[in-house]
């Protein structure tokens, strides 16, 4: 009895070290690709384990479920979809099913992209779930907001990580909370003597600069030109807004008949701001928008080293226009 009982001693170490060894030993070895596996919402463990044994990972399912089990973690292992990276052992594996550590996809929004190449990207991304592919713009809007009716210029450009098989809508919600969030607090702190009636006006403004000028320099110059004009009661007169208001039409040109054309969004036929922004601002251009630089400037025109020359008073923009444009 006593030898019997010795060897069942002696083959539970055995199997307590062997297990115990296992639990520290990395899954997948250095230098080889990492694996994903999906385990679906109300897997009890030991279909946790058999999911991640048919996923191909060389993990013993009876290993896992011991582990899980000893560790008194079985209850707590969440659905979801998970990436096994090179040096991951099981315990560690374990704690990323507690913790809901999925597989993370990125997409990049792009500052001064339109809603439409927003759009154009997400549905393009595979790792989404295309929950709102068929909806108009608006149908899209209205399940983010009832503030707004056109959503150009309502999502911060940014890149945003999710889960794999995450609903698009996702993405949209998020991009317009942060929106929100960055253009409220840039309100807040605003110069007072801007002209804008709404924190809306103020994102309208930013998407112009946003436009008008990749150089983080010259966005609060950028600014005040378009500042001055508004106070003055002058035209804005950019380029960019015009193109916007072309859509389809126009085809990499701007011409002078286009600069005549009236719509909606033509400001040297009309006062004032566009109906709505006409490209995702970013933090710096909203920024520049509320507090624009203090400069009695008018006017600009590119020099074609990705810089503007500044004026305020149009015999010294019509001379930097001949200099640099003719």
């Amino acid at each position: 009895m006593k030898k019997f009982l010795l060897f069942i001693v002696l083959l539970t170490a055995l199997a307590v070290a062997g297990v115990s060894f296992i639990a520290y030993r990395p899954i997948i070895g250095t230098g080889e690709q990492p694996l994903e596996f999906t385990i679906k919402p109300g897997s009890s463990v030991r279909s946790t384990a058999g999911q991640i044994a048919d996923a191909g990972l060389p993990l013993n399912p009876l290993v896992f479920e011991v582990l899980a089990r000893a560790t008194g973690k079985a209850p707590r292992l969440k659905a979801g979809h998970y990436e096994v990276k090179p040096g991951t052992t099981p315990l560690a594996l374990i704690d990323q099913l507690v913790r809901g550590e999925f597989a993370q996809e990125a997409l990049a929004v792009i500052e001064g992209w339109s809603f439409r190449q927003m759009r154009q990207a997400i549905a393009a991304h595979p790792a989404l779930k295309h929950d709102t592919a068929a909806l108009s713009d608006k149908e899209l809007l209205a399940k983010i907001t009832t503030d707004h009716t056109a959503p150009e210029g309502l999502f911060f450009p940014d890149t945003y990580r999710f889960a794999k098989g995450s609903s698009d809508l996702q993405i949209y919600k998020q991009a317009y909370g942060l929106l929100q969030k960055r253009l409220n607090e840039a309100w807040a702190r605003r110069d007072p003597s801007v002209p804008y009636k709404s924190p809306y006006e103020a994102l309208i403004m930013a998407s112009i600069i946003e436009k008008e000028t990749g150089q983080r320099s010259e966005r609060n110059l950028i600014a005040a030109v378009f500042v001055n004009r508004l106070r003055r009661g002058m035209l804005l007169q950019t380029d960019p807004t015009v193109i916007y208001g072309m859509g389809d039409k126009f085809q990499g040109n701007i011409r002078k008949r286009d600069l005549e054309t009236d719509t909606p969004y033509n400001t040297y036929t009309r006062a004032g701001l566009p109906p709505t922004p006409i490209a995702l601002p970013g933090s710096e251009s909203i920024e520049a928008a509320l507090n624009p630089a203090k400069a009695d400037v008018l006017y600009f025109v590119a020099r074609g080293n990705g810089t503007s020359e500044f004026s305020n008073n149009l015999a010294d923009h019509n001379r930097a226009v001949n200099k640099y444009q003719r």
